[in-house]
């Protein structure tokens, strides 16, 4: 027989209307400690909730879309993971288009989901701000994460990018380094000029005085980084490390430093950005500073269900820092090193909503 609110209540020491508004989602307000608790109770009695008639009851249908650029970018997995694993205690389904970077793509997805009943929309990896003219009369809850383009905006949950960089050339110059170059992602994105100030700033923050020529575009592959390294070993006055905004870039630099007849990291140091699978595999193994995806798609589900909770309050941008993971690149000793099995269980860490305790 299914389980009934009657014996959750019992279960769980919680009322029976307590029981139904956590389990609803319930405008009336339920803690999130107290909905947690109630959830892991009836998740354990094998409580099955009827969709159909809280659908009826609610005017909510506990589905979400998410519309992603490209599903095979190696950031979107472990975003849609983390949506997902947010959503499951909640028993929300989440129906995921791919959109190919294609704008008429993206708005027939947006007309589609918003014509069907979903709750609100998450946005994953999004070139730009695709909010139509359906989507704003549904008045229905939309989220970012992970924008590429553009200014700051309301409801999205962005990497901390300037603080990221930061971790990269505090690191380096902790072991010494006062010539650090830098290689850049293309101008346009929010990303690399967020990585640029962060860059710049730590520099200042340690004295050392920004040199324009230590500072090199890039396009986020391999043969930018390779490129701009080689611009770099030209320079008269040698830098002796290499903070490369992605890893690609930064395996492109280490050819290039390699081929020049130098050594990584005894003559040049290198770190890279956002803790690529291939940055543990490589010789030498990249330090690196970690995307924190995973706790990113958490956090824009969290962001989305309070926004459903709430009727569609606007919140302002939420910056998830990653942390640095030290490997064998930038010289630091052995014992300085990142644990491997820390490096690779960082997902599995709880970011809390409105909490930094950095800030």
């Amino acid at each position: 027989m299914p389980v009934t609110l009657e014996e959750i209540a019992r279960a769980s020491g919680f009322s029976v209307p307590t029981v139904s508004r956590a389990l609803s989602n319930s405008n009336y307000p339920v803690s999130s400690a107290t909905r947690q608790a109630i959830i892991e109770v009836a998740q354990s009695l094998g409580y099955k909730p009827n969709l159909a008639a809280r659908s009826l009851r609610t005017d909510q249908t506990n589905t979400i879309g998410v519309i992603a650029d490209d599903i095979l970018s190696p950031f979107v997995p472990p975003i849609l993971r983390g949506i997902q694993d947010y959503l499951k205690p909640f028993d929300y389904l989440s129906l995921i288009v791919n959109s190919d970077w294609d704008p008429e793509i993206e708005q027939d997805a947006i007309d589609s989901l918003v014509s069907r009943p979903v709750d609100g929309i998450i946005f994953v990896e999004y070139s730009h701000l695709a909010v139509n003219k359906a989507l704003q009369e549904s008045k229905k809850p939309y989220v970012f994460v992970h924008r590429l383009f553009g200014a700051s905006v309301q409801n999205s949950v962005v990497p901390d990018d300037h603080y990221g960089a930061t971790l990269a050339v505090r690191h380096l110059a902790s072991l010494g380094h006062k010539r650090i170059a830098y290689i850049n992602g293309p101008e346009g994105w929010h990303t690399a000029q967020q990585r640029l100030a962060g860059y710049k700033d730590e520099l200042a923050a340690q004295g050392i005085e920004f040199d324009p020529a230590l500072a090199q575009p890039g396009d986020w592959e391999y043969e930018g980084g390779y490129a701009a390294a080689q611009t770099l070993l030209a320079l008269d006055n040698l830098p002796t490390a290499i903070f490369a905004a992605n890893d690609t870039m930064a395996l492109g630099a280490i050819t290039a430093i390699q081929e020049a007849g130098l050594s990584v990291p005894g003559d040049i140091a290198v770190v890279g950005y956002d803790n690529r699978e291939f940055a543990r595999i490589v010789r030498p193994r990249i330090t690196t500073v970690s995307m924190p995806v995973y706790e990113m798609g958490r956090t824009a589900a969290e962001l989305l269900l309070k926004q459903i909770e709430e009727t569609r309050q606007d919140m302002p941008e939420i910056k998830i820092k990653g942390h640095l993971v030290v490997r064998e690149t930038c010289g630091a000793d052995a014992s300085q090193r990142t644990p491997e099995t820390l490096d690779m269980g960082a997902t599995t860490r709880r970011i809390l909503l409105h909490k930094d305790p950095d800030q």
